[in-house]
Parts: C-alpha cells; structure tokens; sequence
C-alpha cells in the first residue's frame, strides 16, 4: 500500500481507503462539519475565528516554514550547523510567525542513516514547522508498527532503503519534537532557496518520504 500524503488518506494496516476525488468529505470530517454548525448556532464558537486558525495553519504556520527551513539548511552549511546543534535557536532566526520552543531536534538523514519520527504515546509533533500532523501520524497502526517494523512502513509510503542504511525511529514526547533534514537531491547545485523548497515535502521532515527529484519525481517512488 502506497500512502498518498498530498490526499492525506488514512493508514490503515492490511487495506487503503480510498474515499474518491478532493472534493468528498470523509465520515470524520462531515461529523466535524456537522457539530462545527451547531456550535456556531448556539454562539459557543465563532466561524470566523475558526476560520481565521484554519488559514494561519495553511498559509503561514505549516510545511512551508519546514522547507524553508530545510531548504537553507542545504544552501547555507552554516546554518546547518547551527540546526543541528540547536534546532529551536536556529528556527527562530527564520522570523516565523509562531516562534518554536525549545523542544525541536534536527536529525540529519545520511546514506549510512535514515531517521524517521513516530510519537508512540499520542500525536505530539512540530507543528509551528510542519503544520497539524496528518492523520496517519495519530493512528495507532502508524504509531506502534513505527517502532516495530520501521522498513515495512517505510515501504507502504514508498521508500525503499538499500540494505545497509540504518533505520533509526525517534519518539516525540511533550518535552522534545524532531524535524528530519533529508538528504538533498543530485543535480541541485546552484539552485536557490526558494527551488530547493519546493523540492522538500511534508513527509521527508517526518522521515516517511524523500525529498523530491529535481525532474519532479519522489525520492522515494
């Protein structure tokens, strides 16, 4: 099974939900829509407000700050560096519009090591540099099949690794957060910041995916 994070499909162990095009929402979400409209009927929330958090998380706090921040991290060795040594200080130069506390770890991916991020207690993830976490990510498969068989999943999400690289499973807790710096794509020497960014996807920053190659493809396809 191949899981398509552009749709954000649930992951399921043994089966994939397809639930059609873009446009049909799931049980879930219709239940949320449904309970959203009688809270805002009754006056306890506020539409607009949601709406208002809805589009921070899109437009301003999510994935894009992650590859920009990875995206510098391949152009500027300094500021790798700097990630490395101390994520959250280094981040935080970045000027994001929701400063990141002093939890986050960078863990760099190397041919010798791929690193990937679970939360095997709940959901606990980076959100000020990747947005709110997919569902996937709080599912209970994901969660302990992580740990378990790290190679399987991988390969579910369509990445296979050569036999010796070492998968390494990180364990976010309330206390501490990982972003994974993937190894950056051949063939991009020279490139801005701006054209390496849109090769970084949400899922190489939780080590579940390549970044992309520059001719479009995913690593990890």
């Amino acid at each position: 099974m191949t899981i398509d994070e552009e749709r954000g499909q649930d992951y399921l162990h043994g089966h994939s939900h397809d639930h059609g095009e873009m446009s049909e929402l799931s049980d879930t979400q219709l239940r949320v829509r449904s309970l959203e409209t009688v809270l805002a009927e009754k006056g306890y929330v506020d539409s607009a407000a949601l709406d208002a958090i809805v589009e921070a998380y899109e437009t301003r706090i999510g994935p894009q700050n992650g590859q920009r921040v990875i995206a510098r991290a391949w152009a500027d060795l300094d500021f790798r560096a700097k990630l490395l040594e101390d994520a959250s200080t280094a981040v935080n130069t970045m000027g994001n519009v929701s400063a990141v506390g002093s939890h986050l770890i960078a863990v760099e991916n190397t041919p010798e090591r791929h690193n990937m991020v679970v939360c095997t207690l709940c959901s606990c993830y980076p959100w000020e540099v990747l947005g709110l976490p997919p569902t996937w990510y709080k599912s209970a498969p994901y969660r302990s099949r992580a740990v378990l068989e790290p190679r399987a999943v991988l390969s579910e999400f369509g990445v296979t690794l050569p036999d010796e690289t070492e998968v390494r499973v990180w364990d976010s807790t309330a206390e501490t957060r990982y972003i994974v710096l993937p190894l950056r794509p051949e063939g991009t020497q020279g490139w801005s910041e701006e054209q390496l960014g849109a090769l970084v996807t949400r899922n190489s920053m939780i080590g579940t995916g390549l970044a992309k190659c520059p001719d479009g493809k995913k690593g990890g396809s």
